[in-house]
């Protein structure tokens, strides 16, 4: 859209081999919360999510479901789009690499970088690891305690010994590293960042990108016995999202991605092999990859075999959708493990939303509709401790542009929590209750400034918390055009004497159900 900064981000595509889980809604999240965050501050987002449904991994789910890989894809990449609306993702786009588009897109790729030298023929022995879709050197793998080999992450490998083509990735060590170089926070957080240029330093070997021995997958252009390598199809869903190989239009607006966000278990397919894959097509490498962290459950390794895997959509349904949004965000620093205990997400619900922000509005608001005719109370002479309430409070947004930026959410939340705990200690030491009696003029303009710094916390808590944030807003009369970031203002304040309607919890207590209830 002509005079919007563009921003275009990414959540990685999913493997359709199994259902959702809490890391994918994860990663999501923190990429939908960005997009909300962009878009209430006036950029044009472009957010890409979707589902990765090629690869022997997908051939075999399928086989073993009894079902061709087509349907299995369908009904499963049906899953993600049912937790992409359970969880109130609001992605611009969907895609599935089952696509023609996509189809058309990486064929045009792999021509291009083909045509300018950087893929040969020959032939591949080693050994493949089907459930990470991977390629693993002897010195990466470990003994099991049966004698068999495994790959790092622990999942099993076989020996492959098939025709296959080779793209030059050792031809692209020194463009990498001037990569890095020339855009310190391309790769996120730096501890990654560390990993993935010591991983290039010590040498890059040319990569098996076609396979033979199975068929589920995009065809070679001009070889159609090869399928391409699973990654490289899927890395590709980035630029057939925005239209390539049309270099007009969408792909000319949003392209360098401006953000993908990452599991770390695949931060090298997207911080090495992604870039050179770009580079030698001619293209320009994304921005910044970030990655993040893994969850455990309650201290334990998340695993089907332990059957603790953690379901999004029975947390939506025991703690409420925003209170999981949240916590998922509030809990532990973005890029870091983190655990997911039902302890701490009561203590946050609780502490947090219902104690400290959601009675915090309950309050203001009640002592307005019964001492102030229901109405917006009229504004005073500002003391200096109420301008340092207001003047925290419009605070908020340029330490949370930066923070956000550098997809510290966590901070972003405590920065906005530090308003919402200055404002209860505010409304104690002012104690309107008390002003009602012995000097009502004051006890309007006490409450003017809460009310205030609680249009600025609501409108800035949207991405986060969007409906619980509608619902404030909507209490505090702030009608629909006057929530952006624009808004943020002292010129868009609340007028005196606006009427307010009846005053609502936001953010219930959670109450633990009784011993032996359901």
């Amino acid at each position: 859209m002509p005079g919007r900064k563009p921003y275009y981000l990414t959540t990685p595509i999913y493997y359709v081999n199994d259902k959702p889980h809490i890391g994918h809604a994860y990663t999501t999240l923190a990429c939908d919360v960005l997009a909300r965050f962009k878009r209430l501050d006036g950029f044009d987002v472009h957010f890409l999510t979707g589902t990765d449904e090629h690869g022997q991994k997908v051939e075999k789910s399928a086989q073993a479901a009894g079902i061709d890989p087509q349907s299995f894809t369908d009904e499963v990449s049906q899953n993600f789009r049912d937790l992409a609306k359970a969880m109130n993702f609001s992605n611009d786009d969907f895609i599935r690499t089952t696509e023609e588009r996509h189809t058309r897109s990486c064929q045009a790729l792999w021509r291009e970088i083909e045509t300018r030298g950087h893929i040969y023929l020959g032939s591949y022995a080693g050994w493949y690891s089907v459930r990470d879709e991977a390629f693993w050197s002897e010195d990466d793998l470990s003994t099991g305690p049966n004698g068999e080999k495994l790959a790092p992450t622990g999942a099993p490998v076989e020996w492959v010994e098939e025709p296959s083509y080779f793209f030059r990735l050792s031809a692209w060590e020194k463009p990498l590293l001037e990569y890095y170089e020339r855009n310190p926070d391309c790769v996120a957080p730096a501890s990654r960042r560390n990993e993935v240029i010591s991983f290039v330093k010590s040498g890059l070997q040319d990569l098996s990108v076609s396979r033979t021995s199975f068929g589920w997958g995009i065809p070679v252009p001009g070889d159609p016995k090869h399928i391409m390598y699973v990654w490289l199809d899927a890395l590709t869903n980035y630029i057939t999202a925005v239209g390539y190989p049309d270099v007009s239009g969408a792909y000319a607006r949003y392209w360098p991605a401006d953000l993908h966000m990452v599991g770390k278990d695949i931060l090298r397919f997207h911080a090495v092999y992604w870039p050179a894959f770009l580079m030698a097509a001619g293209l320009e490498p994304p921005k910044r990859v970030f990655a993040h962290g893994w969850w455990t459950n309650e201290g334990q390794k998340i695993s089907k075999s332990l059957g603790n895997v953690i379901d999004p959509l029975r947390l939506i349904e025991r703690y409420g959708l925003d209170q999981v949004r949240y916590f998922l965000l509030r809990e532990v620093p973005f890029g870091n493990d983190g655990d997911f205990s039902h302890r701490a997400m009561v203590n946050r619900m609780n502490g947090e939303l219902a104690n400290d922000l959601g009675n915090l509005a309950q309050r203001v608001l009640s002592m307005i509709a019964k001492n102030c005719g229901a109405a917006v109370p009229r504004r005073g002479r500002l003391t200096d401790e109420d301008q340092a309430l207001l003047d925290a409070a419009a605070a908020i947004l340029p330490k949370a542009r930066d923070l956000m930026d550098r997809q510290l959410f966590h901070e972003v939340l405590e920065t906005v929590w530090q308003v919402v705990r200055a404002a209860n200690g505010y409304v104690d030491r002012q104690a309107p209750w008390a002003l009602r009696k012995t000097d009502p003029e004051r006890m309007e303009n006490v409450l003017y400034v809460l009310v205030e710094a609680l249009r600025h916390i609501a409108i800035l808590m949207q991405p986060v918390v969007p409906n619980s944030a509608a619902r404030l807003l909507d209490q505090l009369g702030v009608s629909g055009d006057q929530r952006t970031f624009a808004h943020l203002t002292g010129a868009n304040a609340l007028s005196p004497g606006a009427p307010l309607p009846k005053p609502e919890g936001v953010f219930p207590r959670y109450v633990e159900a009784e011993e032996g209830a359901a």
